[in-house]
């Protein structure tokens, strides 16, 4: 019989304690349209986002380290 372990954060576990974001809180700290977030998901140049049935989930530490990038290496402006 296998044994259980704690929840706590190892390789296969990446995301233990982290937190899952919807869309609309994703909007929130990134501050943009929800809509902006769509296509951004559409172009696959936003935060990692994934499906869990038909909502759209982030997590957040994957939000926070894309913005960190964002701020790190800004696009040239035209």
């Amino acid at each position: 019989m296998a044994t259980n372990t704690h929840l706590g954060a190892s390789p296969e576990t990446p995301h233990a304690g982290d937190e899952l974001l919807t869309m609309t809180e994703v909007a929130d700290i990134v501050r943009v349209p929800i809509a902006t977030l769509r296509y951004w998901r559409h172009l696959g140049s936003g935060p990692n986002s994934f499906r869990i049935g038909r909502s759209v989930r982030y997590w957040r530490t994957d939000v926070l380290q894309w913005l960190e990038r964002q701020s790190s290496h800004p696009h040239n402006t035209r």
